[in-house]
């Protein structure tokens, strides 16, 4: 059950307790242990990484406990060996002073770096965390934070991330009692949204309104050539940040993975490694086409030769497995989505299809979104809500003395704390993806606006002949 923290002051998990604000400090606070904190950015940029960072820094500096900022994620720290490859200050890590942090929220980038370096790589259930290979790369973070003597480790990320927090904090669990241990605690950051346990994740409003813009602009263009660009945006397994990019871009069609239903999926066959026969619905990209050519013959009855179509990324990877089974995957096991052009597929596919039903040529252009949003200047919500994720961090671990614990924020930023337990799957011990509910009302508003994107005008240049 997640710890609530409310303005009145008034705590509530199984049961009410006292709490007590920032302002009001104990003479004892409940985790005064901790005096030396580790934080790591791991995973891809987000907008507003940096007022979490700063924010989090900030609060344990101004109370006489000392910071470590990890660079580039876990790339050093996997590979620690406290004889042949130690960490050295300024070179793996930076110890935080407060000129370090100085007005920092606003700005781009992530002052300690990223990578997708993942100590987990190797475990696939809770016994792994045991084995001597398997968990070698958990156990050299573990040794390192151990020898920097850390007290608590901050992990900042999406849910790849929360993953090996998780993993963390379970292999210390395993440890003999007398063991010295380190906390963890995990602050959500994605553009994707798509975690559990929250409402918004950092990065995504400023994620949506880039993109969204972008979408405005090639709407504008379509509309003066008389043509049609799908769009490809990031969210790899949920379709938040395209339904927010349609929505606000004006997009005349927003397809992510929660809609391939009969209409457009497919089920196909498979047989895992251990000789189980598994049916999985994949993409029929032949009728995903289908759909974009209907959309553009039905707008054109409506004298409307022009729009923009909006694709998540992660309709690639519902893509038949024979067709995904030769590409390049990442650390974590994911495919290279940036590298399947989908959005190219789909309007190369399009246009002869549409041809072929038609008789008449209409250009379609691919474009893949994403890249350019991640380090944009952060919106004032996502640096809000990553200010009190950061302040988060020290109340969760200071006041609360947590381990295990996600910081999150809802409703007038007020703080919850979230066991991991609660955000993971026992069994395989990967992270709960929060979907969009198909009938939610951000699901029917999506679907409300897609047919109401264009002014009604008393004329119009009409449809462009293509040679």
């Amino acid at each position: 059950m997640a710890v609530d923290t409310r303005n009145d002051g008034v705590q509530t998990s199984d049961g009410a307790r006292k709490s007590k604000l920032m302002s009001t400090k104990q003479t004892s606070p409940k985790g005064d242990h901790i005096r030396r904190v580790g934080i790591v950015f791991s995973g891809g940029p987000a907008p507003a990484a940096n007022a979490v960072i700063s924010t989090a820094a900030i609060s344990f500096l101004e109370d006489d406990r000392q910071v470590v900022g990890f660079f580039h994620g876990y790339s050093s720290l996997q590979d620690y060996n406290a004889q042949t490859n130690r960490l050295l200050p300024d070179t793996h890590y930076r110890a935080f002073t407060e000129r370090d942090l100085r007005g920092l929220r606003n700005s781009r980038g992530i002052i300690i770096g990223t990578a997708r370096a993942n100590p987990g790589r190797s475990i696939e259930t809770e016994a792994d965390l045991a084995h001597p290979e398997k968990a070698a790369r958990l156990r050299n973070v573990y040794h390192a934070m151990v020898d920097l003597e850390i007290d608590a480790l901050i992990s900042i990320g999406g849910d790849d991330t929360l993953k090996t927090a998780n993993y963390l904090y379970m292999f210390q669990q395993k440890l003999p009692p007398s063991s010295r241990k380190f906390q963890v605690i995990h602050l959500p950051k994605t553009i994707d949204n798509d975690y559990k346990g929250i409402d918004f994740t950092v990065g995504f409003f400023t994620a949506v309104d880039v993109m969204a813009k972008e979408v405005q602009n090639l709407r504008a263009d379509a509309m003066a050539t008389g043509s049609y660009f799908i769009v490809q945006t990031m969210g790899r397994k949920a379709g938040w940040l395209s339904y927010g990019v349609g929505i606000a871009g004006e997009a005349n069609l927003i397809i992510a993975t929660e809609d391939v239903d009969d209409s457009i999926g497919l089920i196909e066959e498979s047989t895992d490694e251990n000789g189980v026969v598994k049916k999985e619905r994949r993409l029929n990209l032949d009728a995903l086409v289908d759909r974009v050519v209907n959309l553009i013959i039905t707008r054109e009855r409506r004298d409307k030769h022009y729009g923009a179509v909006v694709l998540a990324e992660g309709l690639s990877e519902l893509l038949p497995e024979s067709s995904l089974k030769n590409l390049p995957r990442d650390e974590h096991g994911h495919l290279s989505l940036g590298r399947i052009n989908l959005a190219g597929t789909v309007a190369e596919m399009a246009m002869e299809r549409y041809h072929a039903r038609t008789g008449r040529r209409k250009k379609l252009t691919g474009v893949q979104l994403g890249y350019e949003s991640r380090s944009a200047p952060p919106h004032a919500f996502d640096v809000m809500l990553g200010s009190q994720l950061g302040i988060g961090a020290y109340r969760a671990l200071v006041e609360e003395n947590l381990d295990g614990y996600m910081v999150s924020a809802g409703g007038q930023l007020d703080l919850t704390y979230v066991p991991f337990k609660d955000l993971i799957d026992p069994v395989n011990l990967k992270t709960d993806i929060r979907y969009i509910r198909h009938g939610s009302d951000f699901f029917r508003l999506a679907r409300f606006l897609e047919t109401r994107t264009d002014k009604i005008a008393d004329w119009s240049p009409g449809g462009r002949s293509e040679g």
